[in-house]
């Protein structure tokens, strides 16, 4: 007879430094196995050969994980130029080769052409969706789907080594930027073409590389161990601004009412507090000057029959 093991509410974000070979939802599963998590997902796919930051969100946290699916990012690329391949990267098949005449400035001065809002039409080897399968899953098949280009943007590129025909850059940009189109087109607009041959992401919003732990240095930690690495679930959201609510009006925002709170209220979404510093989740102010709840997390502890005295 098979006991499957009791699932923890476990609230919190891991930040991961992926390992290569692993998809995204591998590093996933394995972590959320590890720490025996009811509730997990994470936030921005990364392909099995890049590496870097991929946070993960458990319990009350996944609540607040598209915000840091929406945020900016910053990858660290390597391009191999005169190479173009059928994925855009080193898995592929070559498609064509040429001899690489192109000096540091000239490739610097290219990639200055991307900077600010592109369009970018979506690799075939990708986790986009059509008709319920992924992109890749058609493209394994050897069949071609037609896609519409998207606008992204490009914030930054830096330089950060240049040796003939590899070039390594930093790239800062907004949700839904395809690395490997941008080294296609880098290399398409050099007139030698080009493919990714490394990946790593180093940022998502605030969170930084140096703040993660590997999945080997999780695995060798104690389940206590493991619990202390999660960040609470409001880290996930530390960009917006706060408020603090009195009792009463914790306590009645905690079931879906919208409140009065004193004092000057910010514009847009707020991270709201109860006295005791807990997090209640997101709130709105509303033309009449109440706040609304937008996304609440489970009652806090300190909420719990603070009416029933």
């Amino acid at each position: 007879m098979q006991f499957r093991r009791a699932k923890k509410n476990i609230s919190g974000v891991l930040l991961l430094d992926k390992p290569l070979g692993y998809s995204s939802n591998q590093a996933l599963q394995q972590v959320k196995h590890l720490l025996q998590a009811a509730k997990a997902g994470h936030t921005g796919t990364l392909d099995p050969l890049a590496t870097g930051l991929l946070p993960l969100c458990f319990g009350e946290a996944t609540k607040f994980a598209h915000y840091l699916t929406e945020a900016d990012k910053v990858y660290e690329a390597t391009l191999k130029l005169g190479v173009t391949t059928s994925t855009g990267d080193a898995e592929g098949q070559v498609l064509s080769q040429q001899a690489v005449a192109v000096s540091a400035e000239q490739f610097s001065a290219v990639c200055q052409q991307f900077l600010g809002e592109i369009s970018q039409i979506p690799p075939m080897y990708s986790a986009l969706k059509h008709e319920g399968k992924a992109l890749y899953e058609y493209a394994r098949a050897g069949v071609e789907i037609a896609r519409s280009a998207r606008a992204v943007t490009i914030h930054a590129i830096a330089v950060l080594d240049f040796a003939g025909d590899e070039a390594s850059i930093r790239v800062q940009c907004s949700k839904g930027t395809y690395i490997r189109t941008l080294a296609e087109d880098i290399g398409a607009a050099l007139g030698c073409g080009a493919h990714l041959i490394g990946l790593r992401r180093t940022a998502t919003a605030h969170y930084q590389i140096a703040q993660s732990i590997s999945l080997d240095e999780f695995i060798a930690l104690t389940p206590a161990q493991q619990l202390d690495q999660l960040l609470p679930a409001d880290s996930a959201v530390s960009h917006l601004p706060t408020l603090v609510l009195d009792t009463d009006s914790a306590f009645y925002l905690s079931q879906g009412q919208t409140v009065w709170q004193s004092g000057p209220i910010p514009e847009g979404l707020i991270r709201l507090y109860n006295a005791q510093q807990e997090f209640l989740g997101l709130g709105e102010r509303q033309p009449d000057g109440k706040i609304g709840p937008k996304r609440l997390i489970v009652q806090p502890l300190a909420l719990k029959n603070i009416k029933n005295d």
